[in-house]
C-alpha cells in the first residue's frame, strides 16, 4: 500500500496550506503553469488562424485532439497512477511539455509549422497533460493533511481562476509586443521551472502492493469503476457531476454564439462579462472552505449545483435581443457569468476535496480517472448534440435546456446520502 498521507492527515485541525512547504512548492508550480498556459492558448489560436490558416474542419480536429487522449487513454492512465510514482510523473511531464513548447519557435523560424506538425504538437501536449492531471489530484492528499484539502483545492482554484481571467489579456498584449515565438520560449521556461519546483517537494510514496497472479491493468480499471459507482456517496457525486458536464457541454457550445451573434455583443463587452465570471469564480473559491465547514461537503456541493441553474435560466427567460441596449445586455450577461463562476468556485473545491479524502490512496488514481474520463466522454458527445439542439430550438431555448440539466444534477444530490456528507468523515 502507498502511504496514507502526510502527518496530521487525520485528527489535526485545518492548517494554512501555504505554510506547508511541499504544498507551497506544488501551488507555485501549478500557478505559474496555469498563467503560462492561459497566455499560450492565445498564441495557439493566432497560430491556427494566421500561420497555419486552418479551415473550420481543421480547427475542429485540432480542438478535438486536446480531448482525444482522455477518451482513449483516461482509464488506463488513471490506473497507472495508482502504481507509478506521482511526483516523478509530474516532473517528467513538465519536462516533456517544456521540450514540446521549445520546438514550436524552432518550427516557426524554419518555416516548418503546418497543420500536421501542429496537430502532432497538440496531441502530444494532450497526452502529457492527461498524465499530469491524472497524477495531480491523487498527489495532493500526499502533501496536505486531509483536514486541509478543501483549503488546498480552494487555493488551486483561485490561482486557476485568476490565470484564466488575466492570462488571455496578458497573452494578447505579449503577442503584440514580442510575437508568438518568444511566447512559446517563455512557456517552455515556465514548464522547466515547474519541473524544478516539483522535484524539490519532499514526499515519500511507497510502492503499491504487487498484483495477484492472473490480474492485469484491466482488472485495476474495473476495480476503480466498481469502487466509484458502488460507493454510497461517491456514486451520486459521480453521477451528479456527469450530468453537470452534459449541461456544461451545451453551455460551452451555445453561450458564446448566443452572446456574440444573436445578442450582438461586441468583443469588448463579451470579454468584460467573461472577466466578471472570473471574479465570481475567485470569490467562490475563497468562501468554499468556510461553506464546506459550516454546512458540510454534500450541502456545499448542492449549493453550487443549484446555483448553476440560475444564470442559464436567467438568460433563457429574459427577453434579450440585438435590440436590447448594450448597458442592459452587459449587466445581465455579466450577472449570469458571475453566478456561474461563483457556483463553480464553491462546488469545485468541496467536490474534489471530498473525493480525495473519502477514497483510499491506493485507488485515488482510478477513482479520479473514472469520474474525469466519463466527464470528458459526456462532454464530447454532449457538445456534438448541442449543435443540433441549438439549430432545432434556438440559442436561448438551448440555454433553458442546459438549466434543466443542471437542475437534474442538483436533484441527484438531494435524493442521495451525499446530501448529508461532511468533510472529515471516514468509512463512508
Amino acid at each position: 500500500m502507498r502511504n496514507a498521507g502526510p502527518p496530521g492527515s487525520s485528527g489535526e485541525g485545518r492548517t494554512e496550506v501555504l505554510r506547508i512547504a511541499a504544498f507551497r512548492l506544488f501551488w507555485t508550480a501549478t500557478t505559474i503553469r496555469a498563467f503560462g498556459s492561459a497566455i499560450a492558448n492565445v498564441a495557439f489560436q493566432v497560430l491556427i488562424v494566421t500561420v497555419v490558416a486552418a479551415t473550420p474542419a481543421q480547427i475542429g480536429i485540432l480542438n478535438a485532439l486536446g480531448v482525444a487522449p482522455y477518451l482513449f487513454l483516461g482509464f488506463i492512465i488513471g490506473a497507472l497512477m495508482d502504481r507509478w510514482n506521482r511526483q516523478r510523473t509530474l516532473v517528467l511531464t513538465s519536462i516533456g511539455r517544456a521540450v514540446v513548447f521549445a520546438l514550436i519557435p524552432v518550427l516557426l523560424l524554419l518555416g516548418h509549422l503546418d497543420f500536421w506538425s501542429l496537430a502532432a504538437i497538440m496531441l502530444t501536449l494532450g497526452v502529457l497533460t492527461l498524465f499530469a492531471q491524472s497524477a495531480e489530484q491523487p498527489f495532493v492528499p500526499q502533501i496536505v493533511p486531509r483536514s486541509s484539502l478543501v483549503s488546498a483545492n480552494a487555493r488551486l482554484g483561485q490561482s486557476e481562476t485568476v490565470a484564466g481571467t488575466a492570462g488571455p489579456a496578458a497573452g494578447g498584449a505579449l503577442l503584440t509586443l514580442v510575437g508568438a515565438p518568444l511566447i512559446f520560449v517563455f512557456e517552455a521556461v515556465i514548464h522547466a521551472v515547474s519541473a524544478v519546483l516539483q522535484s524539490r517537494i519532499r514526499v515519500t510514496e511507497s510502492a503499491p502492493a504487487p498484483r495477484r497472479a492472473g490480474r492485469h491493468i484491466g482488472h485495476d480499471i474495473v476495480e476503480g469503476m466498481r469502487f466509484t459507482y458502488r460507493h454510497k456517496t461517491l456514486r451520486p457525486l459521480a453521477l451528479s457531476v456527469h450530468v453537470w458536464f452534459l449541461g456544461n457541454s451545451i453551455v460551452a457550445t451555445v453561450f458564446a454564439v448566443f452572446a456574440l451573434r444573436e445578442l450582438g455583443m461586441p468583443a469588448w463587452a463579451y470579454g468584460i462579462a467573461v472577466a466578471v465570471g472570473g471574479v465570481g469564480g475567485f470569490l467562490g473559491a475563497i468562501i468554499a472552505p468556510a461553506v464546506g465547514e459550516r454546512i458540510g461537503a454534500g450541502r456545499a456541493i448542492l449549493v453550487g449545483r443549484s446555483l448553476t441553474v440560475v444564470p442559464w435560466l436567467l438568460l433563457a427567460v429574459v427577453p434579450l435581443s440585438s435590440a436590447t441596449t448594450m448597458t442592459v445586455l452587459l449587466v445581465i450577461v455579466s450577472i449570469a457569468q458571475f453566478l456561474f463562476g461563483l457556483a463553480m468556485g464553491v462546488e469545485d473545491a468541496n467536490d474534489i476535496s471530498y473525493r480525495q479524502a473519502i477514497a483510499p490512496d491506493a485507488i485515488q488514481g482510478r477513482m479520479n480517472a473514472t469520474i474525469r474520463t466519463t466527464n470528458r466522454i459526456v462532454f464530447f458527445f454532449g457538445a456534438l448534440g448541442a449543435g443540433v439542439l441549438a439549430t432545432w430550438l434556438g440559442y436561448a431555448a438551448s440555454l433553458g435546456v442546459a438549466a434543466a440539466v443542471f437542475a437534474v444534477a442538483a436533484l441527484v444530490i438531494v435524493f442521495s446520502p451525499l446530501r448529508n456528507a461532511r468533510h472529515g468523515e471516514a468509512g463512508v
